[in-house]
């Protein structure tokens, strides 16, 4: 005679239970007391739907489902009075019949319900929030009330990216999303009247269903943003900053926005080394590689319409955003010269370097970051050369012009006066600005251009007779370099310092041997002013 409620099953989190007014969706086995069932939501394969307390059930199930909680299960004893009474239902239930109902709570929700926000992880850096408009990527799991999942971006591997509150979305998670910062992990709680409504999707999500979604943000962007850059280190001295059209050479770490590292310049243990506002590369970068000092460490935020759009590459996912942590390794321009900074230059500086000069100098190599690449002084000895003769590289026979002896100078030199683009493996970065700090510690003054021998003094009218010392009229290769060395050794003669002086007499008997045939006969044998134009190096 009286209703019958058994709890046989209530779970451990209940943040909510039936009232009346309340709309709910739960499935049912109906039965008689002798155990024959006459209805079961189960075999209809959809829930029971109906509002609680407004005499849409029989009175016993509307007492019966208030306090309620979703998932709970209970056991109903239904008298007759508070069921189908005297008359029952013809063909189905018998009158003045006790109806037995189990119960399992499914749904619950309430016309005056608004979206619920959970947020169970905030990071503590949060420079920017979900606003309308604004376009993200986020990864969730999907589940009803009752905690069976629909849906999820994770099995698909790969985030949901739409745009917020412009209507892409179901209006409650247009609600529950804005004021999300990346990172930020929330559940977001929707009833159906915000959701998929009366009449589902379709497929996968019944009418009347309130929504569940676990969600990740993992990016955030607004079509009009730029490119953020944020400052982490910059020089104390800065002399030049990066221009349209400069070469860089600079290491990074690129990441999304939620950390996820897609690429490091660090672990291939090489620069990325491109020209700046030229469109070598993405958009973003090449804005924000503009006004950069060498050494300078920054990082730069790059929107997905000025990176790599919505179709992504590689590892990037399509409508990224990209952080670059960027350390600016050197940089230069194709116009630029050599660079010459004199820091110490003695009082009687009177004799200058020039081409031809032998030179003995010390000095220290390095990049224009500060990483060292030689040195003269660890080695314990000069750098000797021949100014202008191809021994250096370009740069460094123009730095090494007009010095004197004890001059101390630092001299800058570009890729394409030093070592180019490939550089010297395994020392010489390439496309790299080396630094050389200098000291010259002595200068022999070299011959006049074109010349590998002078006379110091009126040369004889009988020169080729004296070199013939057996006089048959031919000489020989070991005459001519004996009667070099003799001039050279009694003061009468010089030869072009620094060089090998086997080689330089063996080229003039060479130019002098004009049929090649190992001898120099006096018909062949001209001095070089004798020449109208000759073009190698002669007496």
């Amino acid at each position: 005679t009286e209703l019958g409620v058994e709890r046989r099953f209530v779970p451990e989190s209940c943040p909510r239970a039936v009232r009346p007014g309340d709309f709910v969706r739960y499935h049912y086995l109906g039965a008689f007391p002798d155990g024959t069932r006459f209805d079961s939501s189960y075999d209809r394969g959809s829930t029971f739907n109906v509002f609680v307390g407004k005499g849409q059930l029989i009175a016993g199930m509307d007492q019966a489902l208030v306090g309620m909680c979703v998932n709970e299960r209970r056991f109903v004893k239904i008298p007759p009075q508070l069921a189908y009474g005297s008359e029952g239902v013809p063909g189905v239930i018998p009158p003045n019949a006790v109806l037995h109902f189990d119960v399992l709570l499914i749904d619950l929700w309430n016309s005056e319900d608004e979206v619920q926000v959970q947020t169970y992880f905030k990071p503590e850096k949060c420079p920017r929030t979900v606003q309308v408009s604004d376009f993200v990527r986020y990864h969730y799991n999907g589940t009803f009330l009752d905690g069976t999942l629909f849906d999820s971006s994770h099995n698909r591997m790969r985030t949901y990216d739409t745009y917020v509150g412009i209507g892409w979305l179901i209006p409650g998670m247009d609600q529950g999303l804005l004021g999300m910062c990346v990172g930020e992990k929330r559940i977001i709680t929707i009833p159906p009247f915000l959701a998929y409504g009366e009449d589902g999707d379709g497929k996968e999500i019944p009418g009347q269903a309130s929504l569940v979604f676990d969600v990740v943000l993992l990016d955030l962007h607004n079509p009009k943003d730029g490119i953020a850059i944020e400052n982490q280190l910059v020089p104390e001295s800065c002399e030049r900053r990066s221009q349209t059209g400069d070469f860089l050479r600079y290491h990074y770490n690129g990441t999304l926005l939620d950390g996820t590292l897609f690429d490091s310049s660090y672990s291939r243990n090489h620069t990325y080394d491109t020209y700046v506002g030229k469109g070598y590369v993405i958009a973003g970068m090449d804005e924000g590689l503009l006004g950069v000092c060498t050494g300078e460490k920054r990082r730069i935020i790059i929107p997905p319409h000025l990176g790599y759009g919505e179709e992504g590459r590689g590892k990037i996912p399509g409508s990224a955003v990209l952080v670059f942590d960027i350390h600016v390794v050197d940089f230069h321009n194709p116009s630029d010269s050599v660079s010459i900074t004199v820091h110490y230059k003695p009082s009687n500086c009177t004799v200058l370097s020039k081409k031809g000069d032998y030179l003995k100098y010390h000095y220290n190599a390095s990049l224009l970051d500060g990483t060292l690449l030689d040195s003269t002084h660890s080695l314990g000895k000069t750098y000797n050369i021949v100014l202008g003769s191809g021994q250096v590289v370009l740069g460094m026979d123009m730095g090494l012009q007009d010095m004197c002896v004890g001059e101390r100078r630092t001299v800058v030199i570009p890729p394409h006066l030093g070592y180019g683009e490939d550089g010297v493996e395994g020392e010489v970065p390439g496309s790299a600005v080396l630094v050389f700090d200098i000291e010259l510690l002595e200068l022999v003054s070299g011959l006049p251009e074109g010349y590998m021998f002078v006379w110091n003094g009126e040369v004889s009218p009988n020169l080729f007779e004296e070199i013939d010392q057996n006089h048959d009229g031919e000489v020989l290769l070991e005459e001519f370099s004996e009667y070099i060395q003799t001039q050279v050794d009694t003061g009468k003669g010089k030869l072009a310092p620094g060089f090998d002086f086997e080689k330089i007499v063996k080229n003039m008997f060479t130019n002098q041997d004009r049929d090649g045939n190992g001898k120099v006969t006096a018909e062949e044998f001209k001095l070089k002013d004798q020449e109208a134009r000759e073009e190698h190096d002669e007496l």
